[in-house]
């Protein structure tokens, strides 16, 4: 799986060009062999390669340049059929078989990525999932290792959210969880990331981000939340710890439980609010 998601990863043109030379190279043996030798399983591999790497459009160019390159090789290899039709029958044949391994594979890799991304995201808001989220965590501390740039790391619970269900019913707060998770995404830069990380507690995680930043954006998303859960009649207020690293906590369970200390002291000082520290040396 993992050299399937780096082959997806590649730079599409090059991998394109990489297949047209293997098929041409096989195209070459097939020739020189002739036609007593089959090559057919040589010209699947590019075509694997391509419609991985590339898409679908791609496996579609590469099955076709297959099929001629076979074609030629036959031509070339001296073989004769008694009806001029025949090779011409027998590449559209081939054209076809190569276009239903194209539509299996590009099938199978839509497949794939869909699965990818459901096991990384929290179903009912749609923000990242706990795992996944302690992942690109540790990916964030790692990359600060060696460029030594700041980040934060902001942990979100939710004040009162059992009144909303008690109140409300479990698919009102079950919507108060989605409105908040969708709040922040549209909110936040593209690189910042939301999950869910408990019942009612969410993670932000804010990319080259210092502290005087974070306690903007942290101000104004909780004053913002907090009109909107106003808006829609429901009594719930945030709790945040804010955590901004200027050096490398030991692991991602380090950091978020960090964050997570910040939070608590918030609730155990009478909630809505936010609280503010730095992981430093």
């Amino acid at each position: 799986m993992d050299f399937l998601a780096n082959l997806e990863k590649q730079n599409k043109p090059l991998m394109l060009l990489l297949g047209f030379a293997l098929i041409a190279t096989v195209g070459f043996f097939d020739a020189l062999t002739g036609h007593e030798v089959a090559f057919s399983l040589f010209y699947v591999m590019p075509i694997f390669l391509v419609s991985w790497s590339v898409g679908r459009w791609g496996g579609v160019a590469a099955s076709l340049a297959s099929s001629l390159f076979w074609l030629v090789a036959d031509w070339e290899s001296g073989n004769t059929y008694s009806s001029g039709f025949i090779p011409v029958w027998n590449t559209i044949i081939r054209l076809g078989f190569f276009l239903i391994i194209t539509i299996l594979l590009s099938t199978l890799r839509s497949t794939l990525n869909r699965e990818r991304g459901l096991a990384r995201t929290d179903t009912l808001t749609g923000a990242v999932n706990s795992r996944s989220f302690h992942e690109l965590a540790q990916m964030e501390i790692d990359r600060f290792q060696r460029y030594h740039h700041p980040f934060t790391l902001a942990y979100i619970d939710l004040d009162n959210f059992k009144a909303v269900n008690d109140s409300f019913g479990h698919s009102t707060g079950d919507r108060a969880l989605s409105t908040v998770a969708s709040f922040v995404r549209e909110h936040t830069r593209r690189t910042d990331i939301v999950a869910r990380l408990g019942g009612d507690e969410f993670g932000l995680l804010l990319p080259e981000t210092g502290q005087e930043r974070a306690r903007s954006v942290i101000a104004n998303l909780q004053e913002a939340l907090t009109e909107q859960m106003k808006q829609h009649g429901w009594p719930v207020t945030f709790s945040i710890g804010v955590l901004t690293c200027t050096t490398a906590p030991p692991t991602s369970d380090a950091l978020i439980k960090m964050a997570d200390e910040l939070m608590y002291a918030v609730k155990h000082e009478g909630k809505n609010a936010a609280k503010y520290s730095a992981c430093e040396e």
